[in-house]
């Protein structure tokens, strides 16, 4: 019994274990995504107040890079994303010195593709791309590729809309090209997100993730419908102040969505945790009483033999060691005479025996027998 006990028990221990680190390594990478939200839209305000003439990055790029650094620092070894990371911050801490507009939006290109392989390799490195619960499978999708995705889509048509209204008529082609492309990727990767998110709620155990979308998803959707009326791709010129409204309209509304989609998948993952802890104690309580079982079985046999074998015990009244027939032998013979006084001589013995032939006093019992 013990071993395919024992059995059992390793194989239910080992496939906990491994769901325990797998859970723990996909908060981690929970927790590094919700480091890298605030820089995806900090990098394309600094791109849209570059390409605008602005010479210092933003404020809030130095502090979302400050925040990713320290996630880094703490989860880098596990999610193996140092040395992305620190190519990556080389090349926002150059984006000041390039010179000139078209410059400045391709340095921003290429740091915002870098960060986007970051959010793949942070999702691929943490398992949640291998998640079996279809919910949070799905949340990651949203919220590690086509968010950020969006993010940076959303802010390039804004940019290329506001280049098209100052370049010359020589220098257009290409950004228009470029912007029409834009648009077409904001829509493709805008139902991409919303499948995704509805599939989270269609299969999800959360009783909160359907209504906290509600909210953030209405004032996405309004955003990206006056993106693309601003954009107005049938072929006319597009209006850039639309489009820059519906910018900022959208990044806001896609760091709430992000920051809803980022607490509950933890809330997710923390009800795992959880529940994997229950099966834990579960397992560990059942293989202490498989245990105590087997030694009450092993344990019944010896107690059994030692009932037999012991004396049955003496009556309080007798010597121990006295035998049965002891006891018997010892009986006393008929009861002393009246008052307690032995029985007269020759008186007649139990059940009426007469006295012995020859006996000196048989006259006298005769006479007594007579009187009486």
């Amino acid at each position: 019994m013990l071993v395919p006990t024992a059995v059992l028990f390793g194989r239910v221990w080992t496939d906990n274990a491994d769901q325990r680190d797998n859970t723990e390594l996909e908060k981690q990478g929970v927790q590094y995504i919700t480091a890298l939200t605030p820089l995806i839209s900090a990098l394309a305000e600094s791109q849209s107040t570059a390409i605008a003439g602005v010479a210092e990055p933003p404020e809030t790029l130095a502090a979302a890079v400050t925040g990713v650094s320290a996630v880094d620092a703490q989860l880098g070894d596990d999610l193996r994303t140092k040395e992305r990371w620190a190519d990556l911050k080389n090349k926002i801490s150059k984006l000041p010195d390039a010179s000139g507009r078209i410059n400045q939006l391709n340095a921003h290109i290429e740091v915002t593709d870098l960060t986007l392989a970051l959010y793949s390799a942070v999702q691929r490195n943490s398992k949640l791309t291998l998640d079996p619960d279809a919910d949070i499978s799905s949340l990651q999708q949203a919220v590690g590729t086509y968010m950020p995705r969006v993010t940076v889509e959303v802010n390039r048509t804004g940019d290329y809309a506001n280049l098209l209204q100052t370049l010359p008529a020589a220098n257009r082609a290409q950004i228009q090209g470029q912007f029409a492309y834009e648009v077409i990727a904001v829509q493709e990767s805008v139902k991409r997100l919303t499948e995704a998110l509805q599939s989270a709620v269609d299969n999800t155990t959360s009783a909160t993730l359907s209504s906290s979308l509600v909210n953030a998803l209405d004032s996405f959707r309004r955003g990206i419908e006056q993106l693309i009326r601003g954009a107005d791709p049938t072929g006319g010129q597009p209006s850039s102040g639309t489009t820059s409204t519906a910018q900022t309209t959208l990044q806001g509304a896609l760091s709430n969505l992000a920051g809803v989609t980022l607490r509950e998948m933890d809330r997710l993952l923390d009800d795992r945790v959880d529940s994997l802890n229950y099966r834990r104690g579960e397992a560990v309580v059942m293989g202490a009483l498989a245990l105590l079982f087997v030694a009450g079985a092993l344990a019944w046999p010896a107690f059994s033999r030692r009932r037999d074998t012991e004396p049955a015990a003496a009556p309080a009244d007798r010597p121990i060691g006295e035998s049965t027939r002891d006891v018997a032998l010892d009986r006393p013979g008929p009861g002393p005479g009246p008052y307690g006084a032995p029985p007269p001589y020759g008186a007649p013995g139990p059940y009426g025996q007469s006295p012995g032939y020859g006996d000196l006093d048989a006259t006298r019992g005769e006479r007594s027998g007579a009187l009486r």
